[in-house]
């Protein structure tokens, strides 16, 4: 199976620019499995709701139409981060699109710093959709820091967690790390890089570094901090399938629900 990540610098509010500059990077990509950062659209820091609410759009939108035309194009599944208009709600979402169009959305589920006042939370739990015979897994940015997301995943048989991603803080690509081999799936970290500051004083760096992980816990492709990169692997989805650790040991049987405090 073949994965494509694109780490790039959306401008923001320049929806059409952005398409573009995927539709570019993308133009000679043959891939199953194609992951743009969180918000890759739109770009991230809006100022205040109005100005979500002019830039989003419905899951069937269309933008989201034409990152079909791209999957269709690369003859595979594409996971877009995007700002979702739902009635008079607007979420943090990512879509997994084929070559017909939007199969589904996650919604951003832990929310992070200033979203909070701009998003809902999501609201449709965390599953997974189907790239052929493949099931993958979304999360979107700061949930990768809490295990129950990925746990979440893996327990409804995901093969590969498409971790769609504005990463700021220093953390995230090393605990991704952890993340897979703690559930013994790929994870795959497509983040943006570059530089926001449309608020005053607030100025984010995004940290670039996308990232592609085993479930040995193996790096297998990374970007660099602050360059532009389509990143490319082939991975076997079915060493996610085992999930044993030792002859006596499985990661997923071994569980103890009764004992853990969950609440």
């Amino acid at each position: 199976m073949k994965i494509v990540m694109f780490q790039f610098s959306p401008a923001f509010g320049q929806v059409n620019e952005n398409l573009e500059t995927i539709g570019e990077a993308l133009a000679d990509q043959r891939a199953d499995l194609i992951i743009l950062p969180e918000l890759c659209t739109t770009g991230y820091q809006f100022k205040d709701r109005a100005e979500l609410a002019a830039l989003a759009e419905p899951a069937n939108g269309p933008a989201m139409k034409e990152l079909s035309e791209i999957a269709a194009a690369c003859h595979g599944h594409l996971v877009a981060g995007f700002a979702e208009e739902s009635g008079s709600k607007c979420y943090n979402s990512a879509a997994f699109i084929g070559p017909a169009g939007t199969i589904g959305v996650y919604r951003k589920i832990h929310l992070f710093a200033d979203e909070k006042r701009l998003f809902e939370p999501g609201n449709l739990g965390f599953k997974v959709f189907l790239a052929g015979q493949v099931k993958i897994g979304i999360m979107i940015c700061f949930d990768w820091l809490f295990p129950e997301s990925a746990r979440s995943l893996t327990i409804a048989g995901a093969h590969i967690i498409a971790h769609t991603a504005n990463l700021v803080l220093p953390y995230c690509q090393t605990a991704m790390i952890t993340r897979a081999l703690e559930n013994h799936v790929f994870t795959a970290t497509c983040n943006r890089i570059g530089v926001e500051e449309r608020i005053a004083g607030q100025t984010l760096h995004f940290t670039g570094a996308s990232r592609l992980v085993d479930p040995d816990g193996k790096i297998l492709a990374e970007g660099s901090t602050d360059k532009t990169h389509v990143i490319v692997a082939e991975i076997d989805p079915g060493l996610a399938t085992d999930k044993q650790i030792t002859s006596e040991n499985n990661i997923l049987e071994d569980r103890q629900p009764d004992q853990y405090n969950l609440s």
